[in-house]
């Protein structure tokens, strides 16, 4: 009687066989972490809309993505919010005059500034600012400052608009005073009177106000109480355009 052949090659095929259910679960695996991604990014782009309704009223006190991140890594920061109304005029003005002297009458992006970057980067030119102060408060809360600064940009702006739209002038003044950073670990303009010249937002006078507006591009480089020849010439430019800003600064009163 002949012996039955038996394949080698195949014997044991049927124990290592996958399973259906193995064979779904693997092909139902991106997709279902698909479906989280997509979860994710959608919270993450309702938040800011959420928040800023949030923050509208004046008793509450916003923080800054920067100051989170002190937090985070124990660093630890001084920030001693304070109503506007608390805080010398000399200063808002002083702000206005040199980071956005179009913030009473723009809608959250200055769109001549942005035609000037846009038409110097087309010729090859070195680009400057361009950065309103709601684009900075839209940065300071819900954004980051590196790496990536151009796709941040690109979520900035209509971030911006949308908080002109929902936000008063004022109040957007107001959070952007009290979450601008003046210095490593100084947030708000209170804790940088204190700290760099010894007395609160509403008795700093004319110069110190011009002082701290024109460090504000680069607070960690720049020391409004010990400033270079640079900086002093500055300020004094600032200092006289805020004393005759006028209508440039109507939307705060």
């Amino acid at each position: 009687m002949a012996e039955p052949i038996v394949d080698h090659e195949t014997e044991g095929l049927d124990m290592v066989r996958p399973k259906r259910g193995n064979r779904i679960g693997l092909k139902r695996w991106p997709r279902h972490w698909v479906r989280r991604g997509i979860t994710i990014a959608v919270v993450l782009a309702l938040m800011p809309l959420v928040l800023t309704f949030l923050y509208l009223p004046p008793f509450v006190h916003p923080v800054s993505t920067l100051m989170l991140k002190d937090l985070a890594t124990f660093s630890g920061y001084d920030r001693r919010w304070v109503s506007i109304d608390d805080v010398a005029p000399a200063l808002a003005h002083s702000v206005i005059m040199s980071e956005d002297g179009q913030f009473c009458f723009h809608r959250g992006i200055d769109l001549g500034e942005l035609r000037g970057v846009v038409d110097d980067a087309l010729a090859g030119e070195m680009t400057r600012g361009a950065s309103t102060i709601t684009m900075q408060s839209v940065k300071n809360l819900y954004l980051w400052s590196r790496p990536l600064g151009s796709v941040r940009k690109v979520v900035e702006l209509p971030l911006a608009v949308y908080v002109d739209m929902v936000m008063s002038k004022r109040r957007i003044m107001e959070i952007y005073l009290n979450i601008a950073e003046w210095g490593p670990g100084i947030y708000g303009i209170e804790a940088a009177a204190q700290h760099h010249f010894g007395v609160s937002a509403k008795r700093l006078s004319r110069r110190q106000a011009a002082l701290l507006a024109v460090t504000l591009p680069n607070p960690i480089a720049r020391n409004p109480a010990k400033p270079g020849p640079g900086l002093r010439r500055l300020a004094s430019l600032i200092e006289r355009r805020a004393g005759r800003s006028g209508a440039y600064v109507g939307c705060l009163r």
